[in-house]
């Protein structure tokens, strides 16, 4: 592990027991208080897709936004918003996507990209797969192309990062958590 990666998650907190038992909740919010691991975490990012031919990041509500403005500012590429079903104006195009009980849905503007796109989805987390997959779906459908799903954590017992790829999308995350 990398002082980077050590320092990230010295900083962050887990919370047990939370929203459920048996959850070990890992709690992100502590980051944006601490400038130097907030700056870590946006620089490791830049770096990753500063040379690449992303041309646009899909930032997965509500934590997601919060990374990816900043990556979209310093990469100098658009920032579009993958937002719960019923929270964007406009005309909009959503997918369900099955949740451990029940299913919930995302949606984009139509607009937000378009063919010739090379979409790099971010999220805060990756646990079931469910979110970024029901985005890749509607990036797709608009006719751009997914360039990568990023995300700072990966929680791999869940096996949404293998889910993922095996849809053919690459995953990069910062930081794993093993266990629930």
């Amino acid at each position: 592990m990398s002082f980077d990666e050590c320092y990230i998650k010295s900083v962050m907190r887990t919370i047990p027991d939370w929203p459920e038992p048996g959850v070990m909740f890992r709690d992100i919010t502590p980051l944006f208080k601490d400038p130097k691991a907030l700056r870590m975490i946006a620089d490791s990012f830049i770096q990753r897709y500063i040379d690449t031919e992303v041309t646009h990041i899909a930032s997965i509500d509500a934590r997601g936004f919060l990374f990816g403005s900043i990556m979209a500012y310093q990469l100098n590429i658009p920032l579009v918003l993958v937002r719960k079903k019923g929270k964007l104006p406009g005309k909009t195009i959503h997918r369900e996507y099955a949740l451990e009980y029940g299913t919930a849905a995302v949606e984009m503007q139509v607009d937000a990209v378009s063919k010739g796109d090379k979409v790099l989805i971010f999220d805060d987390l990756i646990a079931t797969g469910g979110t970024i997959l029901a985005a890749s779906t509607i990036i797709k459908e608009l006719g751009a192309e997914v360039y990568e799903a990023a995300a700072l954590i990966d929680l791999p017992d869940l096996k949404g990062s293998e889910l993922i790829q095996q849809a053919g999308i690459p995953v990069y995350t910062l930081l794993a958590y093993e266990g629930l």
